[in-house]
């Protein structure tokens, strides 16, 4: 076949260029319908998943006058104003003894409230503590509504503000006492500000880990679309302070496996404490056993910290 009785259409119409107006109209506003319908559902699944992730992370539980609402006895109802103006509830149990030893700063968990937490602050009290058990935003009396990382490292904030420049509390004698999700707000706290030690009890080494653990069946690329990082292990790099971790085993709910992740990620001087069959809560498991180890701790960290 020679090249001559081949035959190639070259009529005007057959271009794109040459087509109706009304033709060529029509397929850019297909392609532009397609482009927002993408951006749309993009905008609305990401929306989905931090909701998701949201509701997963925090269980708030608000002050009812319903429930229990005891003062601890030798509390001070205090509140304190984060840098984003939110008021939040917290209180300040008093050591029987004064001056006390330390003032222990208690991050609870993402469930319940301070009220859940009382027995804890009185029994480290009596130790020779003073201890501010603080709620987050949203939780018990507090103001606002928490939904990501950001708004509780500003809540820590404006915890170890108001020990230290309220109540004139030495850095050297602060203590970051955090227990399960609470342990990634010491942590980033401590990361940035001087203390006297750390406790994370049950805690998390970061969120992906968390994600990897709770929901194996989303794919690694979404952990990035993800609000919270929660990078415990990462930056404990950066705490120059004594670190107890403290750990039950099993733990249903945080893998023992992450606090040994925090453990290694630890400065010197650290502490590893795993309690076989305590669960995910150890203080409530062990109960005066583990506090006396804790007590131990602070003790033994803040007699080392200079004046």
């Amino acid at each position: 076949m020679s090249l001559n009785s081949l035959s190639f259409s070259s009529e005007p119409g057959d271009t794109p260029a040459n087509r109706p107006f009304a033709e060529r109209w029509l397929t850019r506003e297909k392609l532009i319908a397609c482009v927002i319908t993408i951006i749309f559902f993009s905008m609305i699944s990401l929306f989905a998943l931090r909701k998701f992730e949201a509701a997963v992370t925090f269980h708030p539980l608000r002050y009812s006058s319903n429930s229990l609402w005891t003062l601890p006895e030798g509390a001070e109802d205090v509140w304190l104003t984060t840098s984003d103006n939110v008021r939040l509830n917290g209180w300040l149990v008093r050591s029987g003894t004064q001056p006390s030893n330390a003032t222990i700063i208690y991050f609870h968990g993402n469930g319940g409230n301070i009220s859940h937490v009382a027995w804890v602050g009185k029994n480290l009290a009596s130790r020779g503590f003073d201890v501010l058990l603080v709620d987050y935003r949203g939780y018990g009396r507090s103001d606002g509504e928490v939904d990501g990382e950001s708004e509780l490292n500003l809540d820590g904030d404006a915890a170890y503000n108001y020990i230290v420049n309220m109540r004139g509390v030495g850095p050297e004698k602060v203590v970051l006492f955090g227990q399960s999700l609470g342990t990634t707000v010491a942590v980033d706290l401590a990361s940035r500000k001087p203390c006297g030690a750390v406790i994370l009890e049950s805690g998390l080494s970061s969120a992906r880990e968390m994600a990897a653990q709770v929901l194996p069946w989303i794919a690694r690329p979404l952990y990035a679309l993800g609000k919270n990082r929660f990078e415990s292990a990462r930056k404990l790099a950066q705490v120059k302070s004594p670190i107890l971790v403290t750990h039950g085993d099993p733990d249903p709910i945080i893998p023992v496996e992450q606090a040994r992740k925090l453990y290694a990620a630890a400065n010197e001087p650290k502490k590893l404490l795993i309690y076989p069959g305590a669960g995910h809560n150890v203080h409530g498991t062990v109960g005066q056993e583990y506090l006396d180890e804790v007590s131990s701790f602070i003790d033994g960290a803040i007699s080392k910290n200079p004046r």
